[in-house]
């Protein structure tokens, strides 16, 4: 019988295979997102427009066996029109439930900070309990329901920055940006022809990898992966670091790291190993923490970031031997 770790393994190396397929380089963004996935998370994905959000999670949605399903936030966006809501049948004398694009499993929630903060909490209870409440009663989302939130890092007119409570609610902060020359100048020739991104995914070129009803069985096989206490310890170190380092305002809570011990099993996997290392969790740092940390006025107008705090954190704490 098979080895369910390297089962594991192999699911997402050929995951990644295929997800090559459409998306041309960004194999960072790809892992991160197949990380949030496998530990049943969601993710914020930062980038400009174009670098291809919504065809990284169309994509994985493919590959995995997972329903795919898309919400364009605007300041009009109402939280019904996201939930959903019962209307009235007259045929059957009775209300009729209509359900919103939340009942999906990868939901792209496009540009979700240009919503108001009634429409981005609508949000929360899903993405916290996969659960949605219409009405005073709830209905159940599907057990991977996954968000993947996007925001634009250069525009800020118009947009309602998203509460603390909500960015804490996701696992990672995925920054996409721009492709190198190379990824480029073949994702600008690949255009011309018949094997642009999109015509290969609408083409069914794509291959299922696995059905979303082995995504949970797979999840499971990640408990497997060995975490040392020593490792553990570590990870809560750095993120209590951060309540008290002297640039950052406000510092991560208690989910932080949970989702830097989680994260950094699943990235284990990704590298085909079945033991995390330090290196794991310092490499999933960034990633866990930048999205959490807000720094102090003063730390900011001398030019201060986040990722520069995040680096001194690191070299402040002990690494286990």
């Amino acid at each position: 019988m098979e080895n369910p770790v390297a089962q594991l393994k192999d699911t997402l190396a050929r995951a990644r295979t295929e997800i090559s397929k459409v998306i041309i380089g960004q194999q960072e963004v790809v892992d991160l997102a197949l990380v949030a996935i496998f530990s049943n998370q969601h993710a914020l994905i930062e980038g400009v427009p174009g670098v291809a959000k919504t065809l990284l999670v169309r994509s994985l949605g493919q590959v995995l066996g997972c329903e795919f399903g898309r919400i364009q936030f605007t300041p009009d966006l109402m939280p019904a029109d996201i939930t959903g809501t019962n209307i009235f049948n007259l045929q059957k004398n009775d209300f009729t439930l209509v359900r919103g694009p939340i009942f999906t499993t990868f939901l792209l929630a496009d540009e979700i900070n240009r919503a108001p903060a009634k429409t981005q909490s609508a949000l929360l209870q899903a993405m916290q309990e996969r659960t949605v409440t219409i009405d005073r009663e709830s209905h159940p989302l599907p057990a991977n329901f996954t968000v993947f939130a996007t925001q634009n890092p250069v525009e800020s007119e118009g947009t309602y920055p998203l509460a603390e409570a909500q960015k804490d609610r996701f696992m990672l902060k995925i920054s996409m940006s721009p492709p190198e020359r190379t990824d480029e100048l073949l994702l600008a020739r690949r255009s011309l022809g018949a094997d642009s991104p999109e015509a290969v995914l609408n083409r069914g070129e794509v291959q299922h990898v696995i059905t979303s009803e082995d995504l949970a069985a797979l999840r499971f096989q990640l408990r497997q992966i060995t975490l040392r206490d020593e490792l553990v310890a570590y990870a809560v170190d750095l993120v209590r670091a951060t309540r008290t380092h002297e640039a950052v305002l406000v510092g991560a809570g208690p989910r932080a790291s949970q989702s830097l011990l989680l994260a950094s099993r699943a990235w284990a996997a990704l590298e085909g190993r079945d033991f995390v290392t330090p290196d794991d969790i310092k490499r999933l740092s960034k990633p866990v923490l930048e999205h959490r940390l807000i720094l102090r006025p003063e730390f900011e107008l001398e030019g201060a970031t986040v990722s520069e705090a995040i680096e001194r954190i690191l070299q402040s704490v002990p690494v286990p031997r």
